[in-house]
């Protein structure tokens, strides 16, 4: 209860961008845990997933291929699924509709992670204001009671929690950001590699079809 009490006099210490400052934090914490659950779902175990995939692309079993990829899940089994269910066109259509299905996947995972990266940006700046207002309390307060420098603490008090409120606010922020736009990455960088394989292994069956 002490420590509760204790948070709650740093927040009226901090001044009115505190309540900002809180609705920031909030939305971090809710779209660290959305994306959580978004990515996890959307993640593939590619090191697992390959090995059984290369294998029936070079007997161009894509019938084989296809039910893995839809018992496999994720954004790059659902890419394979729709390249694989196209197979009967030439390669350039294939990879057409697997670029289509992969940038549809990336634009639903890159969803939110603007708003983390506005964070980033503003609770700083938020701080920084609760700083410069902090400030002006305190030198109007001076001006006032000349000889009383006990009277100025609480205005430095509110400049200071509002500034460090800020930056631990966009230092959760940036770590969260960093932490998705990695997996994101991995994400991305599977269904290239399996996408221009599945395209390459289309293009040796089309030579041995004509040769």
């Amino acid at each position: 209860m002490e420590f509760i009490g204790s948070g709650v006099e740093l927040f009226r210490k901090g001044g009115l961008v505190m309540y900002p400052l809180l609705l920031c934090s909030f939305m971090v914490i809710t779209i660290a845990v959305e994306r959580y659950l978004h990515y996890r779902k959307a993640a593939t175990d590619h090191a697992k997933l390959l090995p059984e995939l290369i294998t029936r692309f070079n007997n161009c079993d894509w019938a084989g291929a296809q039910r893995v990829c839809d018992s496999t899940g994720g954004a790059e089994g659902m890419m394979l699924s729709r390249g694989l269910a196209n197979i009967q066109f030439d390669a350039c259509d294939l990879e057409s509709a697997m670029s289509n299905a992969a940038a549809q996947s990336a634009a639903k995972l890159r969803e939110k992670l603007g708003y983390l990266d506005t964070i980033v940006t503003l609770s700083p700046l938020l701080g920084l204001l609760g700083t410069v207002v902090g400030m002006i309390s305190s030198f109007s307060v001076m001006s006032i009671k000349t000889g009383q420098p006990q009277a100025i603490t609480g205005g430095v008090g509110e400049a200071l929690v509002a500034t460090a409120t800020g930056l631990c606010v966009a230092v959760t922020a940036l770590i969260v950001h960093t932490y998705y736009s990695h997996w994101l990455d991995t994400i991305i960088t599977g269904m290239e590699e399996s996408g221009a394989l599945l395209a390459e292994a289309k293009r040796r069956s089309d030579r041995r079809e004509t040769a």
